[in-house]
C-alpha cells in the first residue's frame, strides 16, 4: 500500500497528498459587529481574490469567515469535515486575557481558529486564537499591505489541509491481545508521568460553552472527546501499534478498544485509519494523530513508541505551518523533520503554536530523556 510522506527529501507520494490548485473558494457568514469589522472583512477579502481565491456562496466554500455575533451568536454549521471555520470576533476594548476572552466566541462559533480584531479602529491590533489554547498577534502594521498579506498566508495553508481523522473498525485483533498485555501497562505508567508533569491539560469546557445540540453536532462531525490533550502510542509489531483513543483521559489508560486502540493500517482510498478490535468492542477512535504516528512507524523501525504533548522543549527545531490536528500536511512535516533528525528513533520535533511529537525506542527511554525539560506553555508566533 502506498505510504504517505515516504520519498527523497521534501517529496511524498503525490496521489497521498490531495492537493489541488492551491485555491481556496472562501465565504461569510453572518454580519460585521461594526464598521471597523466591516472594513476589515473588505480588506481581507480584496486579499484572499488577489491572492487567487475565490469567493462563493457558503454552501460551496472551503473556507468559511463568520462573524461573531456577542449578542445572539449564530455558528455556521459544517455539512463537513472538509470545511474550515475562522471566527472573526471584535473587541472594542481589549480583555484583561486575550486567550480567555476569546476563546470561548471560537467555541461558540464552531471554529476552527479565531482572528479576533481588538481595540481602537484606528489602529487595532489582530489577534489568531488556536484551538490548541493558545493566541499570538500578527506582526505587520495593521493598515500595511504585509497585514493583509500576513493574514491570507497564515489562513491558506490551513484551509487547504486535509484531515485524517475517519476510522475503520475490523473485528479481526488476537484474542491474547484483547488485555493488551505489557503494552497498556507502558501506556498507563508514561501518561501517569506525564499528567503528573502537568502536560496535559484539560481543554475548556466545550460541553459548557456550547448548547447541547451544537456540541453533539461538533461530536458527530469530528468526534471530539474532551479529557485530555495530547496522545501516547507504542509499537507492536512491524505494522501495527498501540495508541491512545480520542478524547479519553490519558492519565488514566486502562481498557484496550475503549482508552487504547491497535492501529494497523492507513486506507488512503477511504482516507481512514484502519483498527483492530474485539468482535464486541465498541467503536472508539483512535487520535486524530493516528496517520502522523504511522507514518514514522513505518519509515523507521527503529522507533518503537511516540508522545505527543501540547508543551514544549527549548531549543527544537519546528515546523513552519500550524497545520490542525488530523491533517496528512501536519503529519507530512513533522515526518520530515524526523526524518532529518540526527536519530530519527531519538527525535524530538516542535509542532508551531501546538506542541511536541517525541520518538523514543521504548516509551521509558522518551520519559527519561525528557523528565525535567518539558515546559508547560507553548510558544506563540
Amino acid at each position: 500500500m502506498a505510504l504517505p510522506g515516504r520519498g527523497s527529501r521534501g517529496g511524498s507520494n503525490p496521489g497521498m497528498r490531495w492537493k489541488g490548485d492551491f485555491s481556496v473558494d472562501f465565504a461569510f457568514h453572518g454580519s460585521p459587529a461594526d464598521l471597523c469589522m466591516q472594513a476589515f472583512a473588505d480588506r481581507l477579502a480584496r486579499a484572499l481574490e488577489q491572492a487567487g481565491h475565490a469567493q462563493s456562496p457558503p454552501e460551496d466554500a472551503k473556507l468559511i469567515l463568520t462573524f461573531v455575533d456577542s449578542e445572539r451568536p449564530r455558528p455556521f454549521r459544517r455539512r463537513a469535515q472538509a470545511t474550515y471555520v475562522v471566527a472573526l470576533l471584535r473587541l472594542p476594548e481589549p480583555p484583561d486575557d486575550i486567550l480567555r476572552g476569546a476563546y470561548a466566541w471560537m467555541i461558540r462559533s464552531l471554529g476552527n481558529l479565531l482572528i479576533a480584531v481588538v481595540g481602537d479602529e484606528r489602529d487595532p491590533k489582530t489577534y489568531f486564537v488556536t484551538l490548541e489554547r493558545g493566541y499570538y498577534e500578527t506582526r505587520a502594521p495593521y493598515q500595511s499591505e504585509q497585514h493583509l498579506q500576513e493574514l491570507v498566508g497564515r489562513l491558506t495553508p490551513l484551509a487547504e489541509s486535509h484531515l485524517i481523522v475517519d476510522n475503520v473498525f475490523d473485528p479481526d485483533l488476537e484474542e491474547d491481545l484483547w488485555s493488551g498485555g505489557g503494552a497498556l501497562d507502558e501506556l498507563f505508567r508514561a501518561g501517569r508521568a506525564l499528567d503528573n508533569w502537568g502536560v496535559l491539560p484539560t481543554p475548556f469546557p466545550i460541553e459548557e460553552i456550547l448548547p447541547a445540540d451544537e456540541y453533539r453536532h461538533v461530536q458527530r462531525l469530528f468526534q471530539l472527546g474532551g479529557l485530555s490533550y495530547g496522545n501516547l502510542s507504542r509499537r507492536h509489531d512491524r505494522r501495527r501499534f498501540w495508541m491512545s483513543a480520542s478524547g479519553v483521559d490519558k492519565s488514566n489508560l486502562r481498557e484496550v478498544g475503549k482508552d487504547v486502540q491497535m492501529v494497523k493500517d492507513f486506507d488512503p482510498e477511504l482516507r481512514a485509519m484502519r483498527l483492530s478490535q474485539a468482535p464486541w468492542m465498541k467503536g472508539h477512535r483512535v487520535s486524530v494523530d493516528a496517520i502522523e504516528h504511522h507514518i514514522i512507524y513505518r519509515e523507521h523501525p527503529q522507533v518503537g513508541a511516540i508522545i505527543h504533548v501540547h508543551a514544549w522543549m527549548d531549543g527544537v527545531r519546528s515546523t513552519e505551518i500550524n497545520y490542525p490536528c488530523g491533517t496528512i500536511e501536519l503529519a507530512e512535516a513533522v515526518a520530515q523533520a524526523v526524518r532529518e533528525a540526527d536519530d530519527p528513533s531519538r527525535a524530538v520535533v516542535g509542532l508551531k503554536n501546538h506542541g511536541l511529537t517525541i520518538t523514543g525506542r521504548t516509551l521509558d527511554d522518551i520519559m527519561e530523556r525528557v523528565d525535567g525539560r518539558i515546559i508547560s506553555r507553548v510558544p506563540m508566533s
